[in-house]
């Protein structure tokens, strides 16, 4: 049936008085109510239209922040309350848009969010790995608007980046931001709110689950989200392998769920969902180990997996899967334990070794530094034009970066297999560009005199005369000429250099720059067809209690 009209239910939301909710803490491998003691488990649902969040870059750039209409809000936060929400997962928000509105209406109905930090243009890429300046500054805008809420749960650092074995070097990205991300609400004072990743169910399960708990706790993560889609139709405890994944979870330290759940096809045809599982999830089989889980997902597209259909009149209307669920969820009342009676046992997994399903190093990035970049550019004898463009910064990596060609490019490459990292490989793409056009720039004008103006490459470098005093002098010493040294002792990062990443309501998000990769030129292995055209330019040559 169509829901009343969506301006009135919005009103009546906003009107209600306004109520913060008591936050969620972490003690162990469970969530509790900060104030009572309660234990939380998540009843929750993925809540975001048209989007994907893969760890992949398929040149979709938009997305549509689900937070930001308060008439949307006001029509779907009553029928969330049907389904006893308490959780929403959001893939994709815009930091730089309000939330006020439609989080104060989501506290006022007793639901907490966890968002993910990543955007389209704007995350880790499991196909060329990076942690640098633009995506640090997505995450922490992310945190920064966010952490205001108390209905603010946590925050994936990434969604199913490492999904083969062909990729899990991506995961020590990821990690490094957990690090950041971490060390960043610390530095803020901002209330404890939990940092996680979000895993699928594949063969490196295992791994996964141990590398992201493994090691100094100040970079594991807070809480771990399963993708888990294998209870299809009529199956079982046993059958769906739910009681496998409950074993293997049973020593885990910190809280796990289900960040997504809910399988819609048997033997290859979409079918109407029974939530059967839902009574496993929440009962004595699963709730010691699991704190609940995100049903995926709120909205009818083309995969099937809604909940509700919206119509062209902009109103929601249930769907057989949203009768399903709301009766499932409404037959189980899990079973918990104070916090004051919990006394966690579990302690952190072992890292798993590098071999031939596993190539993500212990050794993380170093973490992005806007201070330390800015000391790197005003060292330099050559650097980009302020104008240069995204096509030509991607050319000119993909040349200068080819082991081939020479060796300028080690103070930026990062490596996630070796643990080997250039001090500035955090740096954003143009600072980057700079330290590889000096590089070239430096060893042709030694050894090269055949090549007049060694510090052109078709208009978009320039000369400058280095100027390094002070604090710089200390990072560019400790980085060394070649740029592999380590920087121990570095400037504060800058806050201005904090500008977040908009565009999120209807139009295109920017930051096309972190999306552009130094081609994964492995120290000395050709791993991408170099762009052998370029050569003519080149000239001559959460809390824990």
């Amino acid at each position: 049936m169509k829901l009343a009209s969506a301006l009135t239910v919005a009103a009546t939301l906003v009107a209600c008085a306004a109520a913060d909710v008591d936050p969620i803490v972490i003690k162990g491998s469970k969530f509790f109510y900060k104030t009572n003691g309660t234990q939380f488990f998540i009843k929750g649902v993925a809540y975001q239209q048209d989007y994907s969040s893969n760890g992949t870059i398929d040149g979709k750039d938009t997305y549509t922040d689900p937070l930001i209409d308060t008439t949307i809000c006001g029509r779907d936060i009553p029928l969330l309350t049907q389904l006893q929400t308490n959780t929403i997962r959001v893939y994709a928000v815009d930091p730089t848009a309000n939330h006020d509105q439609c989080m104060q209406m989501l506290a006022n109905a007793g639901i907490y969010v966890i968002a993910d930090l990543g955007e389209p243009k704007n995350s880790i890429n499991r196909d060329s790995p990076q942690w640098n300046e633009e995506i640090y500054s997505r995450y922490t805008g992310v945190v920064d608007t966010f952490s205001k809420y108390t209905n603010t749960l946590g925050f994936f650092a990434g969604n199913e980046v490492t999904n083969a074995a062909n990729n899990t070097e991506a995961s020590a990205f990821v990690k490094a931001a957990v690090r950041d991300i971490k060390a960043y609400i610390v530095q803020k004072k901002y209330r404890p709110m939990g940092v996680g990743y979000a895993t699928n169910d594949d063969d490196q399960r295992t791994e996964l689950a141990n590398y992201f708990d493994c090691g100094d706790a100040s970079a594991a993560i807070d809480f771990w989200g399963y993708n888990i889609y294998s209870w299809c139709g009529k199956s079982s405890y046993k059958d769906s392998h739910y009681q496998e994944r409950t074993q293997e979870f049973s020593s885990y330290n910190v809280p796990a769920f289900f960040a997504e759940y809910g399988c819609n096809q048997v033997l290859g045809k979409v079918v109407t969902r029974t939530f059967d599982e839902v009574a496993s999830l929440f009962g004595p089989d699963m709730s010691k180990v699991w704190s609940g889980g995100v049903v995926y997902m709120y909205f009818q597209e083309a995969n099937e997996y809604g909940l509700v259909s919206i119509g062209s009149d902009n109103l929601a209307t249930k769907r057989p899967d949203f009768t399903a669920l709301s009766s499932a969820i409404a037959k189980v009342t899990p079973s918990g334990v104070a916090m004051s009676a919990y006394s966690p046992t579990n302690s952190a997994q072992a890292c798993p070794k590098n071999d031939a399903v596993w190539a993500a190093n212990s050794t993380l990035p170093p973490s992005p530094n806007d201070a330390v970049c800015s000391c790197m550019v005003q060292s330099l004898n050559c650097t980009a034009k302020s104008n240069i463009g995204d096509n030509d910064i991607e050319t000119n990596f993909n040349y200068l970066c080819d082991p081939h060609n020479g060796d300028y490019c080690s103070g930026i490459l990062a490596n996630g297999s070796t643990g080997v990292y250039g001090a500035y490989s955090m740096c954003n793409a143009q600072e980057r560009i700079s330290w590889a056009f000096n590089a070239f720039f430096m060893d042709q004008t030694k050894n090269n005199a055949q090549n007049t103006d060694p510090c052109d490459f078709k208009g978009v470098a320039q000369k400058q005369t280095p100027k390094v005093s002070g604090t710089c002098k200390s990072v560019v010493s400790q980085a060394g000429d070649s740029g592999t040294g380590s920087i121990t002792s570095a400037p504060s990062p800058s806050s201005s250099s904090k500008t977040g990443s908009g565009g999120g309501s209807s139009s295109s998000t920017t930051g096309a720059a972190s999306a552009l990769t130094i081609p994964g030129f492995s120290y000395g292995i050709l791993q991408m067809v170099v762009y052998l055209t370029f050569a003519a330019l080149a000239g001559a040559g959460m809390v824990l209690l």
